[in-house]
Order: C-alpha cells, then sequence, then structure tokens
C-alpha cells in the first residue's frame, strides 16, 4: 500500500458530488492535496485532508506549460515525496506522471 496519498481537484469535486468524500478517508486515512487544487476545489475540506505548498515551483511551472495548474501541482508535489499514489483523471497528466 502507498503511504502517501495525493488528490487532484477533479476527484475531490467528484467525490464530493456523489457525497462519498468520506470513501477516500475510509480507504486511504489522510489526503494530501496542494494549496493549488484546494483553491479549484474552492470549498472548506475535511480535515483529514492535508493541504500543502509544492516547495519546487520551477518543476511545476514547467508542468504548466503542458497541463493544468491543478494537475501540475499534483505531479510536483508527487515529486516531493515518496511511494505515492497519485489520483488524477486527466490522461495527460496520467501520461506524465509515469
Amino acid at each position: 500500500m502507498h503511504n502517501i496519498v495525493i488528490s487532484d481537484t477533479s476527484t475531490l469535486i467528484l467525490f464530493t458530488k456523489i457525497k462519498k468524500i468520506e470513501l477516500l478517508n475510509a480507504v486511504y486515512g489522510t489526503v494530501f492535496t496542494t494549496t493549488v487544487i484546494a483553491a479549484e476545489f474552492g470549498k472548506p475540506l475535511p480535515s483529514w485532508i492535508r493541504v500543502v505548498e509544492i516547495s519546487n515551483k520551477k518543476y511545476q511551472n514547467e508542468l504548466e506549460k503542458e497541463l493544468g495548474k491543478g494537475e501540475a501541482s499534483a505531479l510536483a508535489l508527487a515529486s516531493e515525496m515518496e511511494n505515492v499514489l497519485l489520483m488524477l483523471d486527466d490522461l495527460k497528466a496520467r501520461k506524465a506522471a509515469k
């Protein structure tokens, strides 16, 4: 099992729409996301979602040339951690993650 789980905006939005966001907590415990994604989400997040700032802004900016801001920030955060499960719905972002 992965030690770190990172969610993009769409994952949070979709689970919220179906009123099942607590499933993420039940399955993964703590979920990480970025300040960019939290701003895109636009609503308060549950306390078990840890919102963190990206350290490597240069890498994030490079990724934003090809991806949306949320996806770029999620990938940049994943690059700063080990043993990560990254939840992305965007095909381009998933290919970049590989």
